[in-house]
């Protein structure tokens, strides 16, 4: 895999662990009431998965570019 692929896979692993962890927060926050502060987490949480999204298909790009054409 290229040095580029891996680096975004990377980048992709970390914003979904960032997801994860802003839902859990969301999921906290609006089990206690919080309902504004549950929002605010969970439309960072879905930020952080867009990247993740978008990171994830650079890394199929960068994978092609290598590996793909001929």
């Amino acid at each position: 895999m290229s040095k580029k692929a891996a680096e975004h896979h990377k980048k992709a692993a970390e914003h979904l662990t960032h997801a994860a962890r802003h839902h859990g927060e969301a999921a906290k926050h609006h089990e206690g009431g919080h309902h504004e502060k549950a929002a605010h987490h969970a439309h960072t949480a879905r930020a952080h998965a867009i990247h993740a999204r978008g990171h994830a298909e650079e890394a199929v790009k960068a994978h092609a570019e290598e590996h793909g054409k001929k």
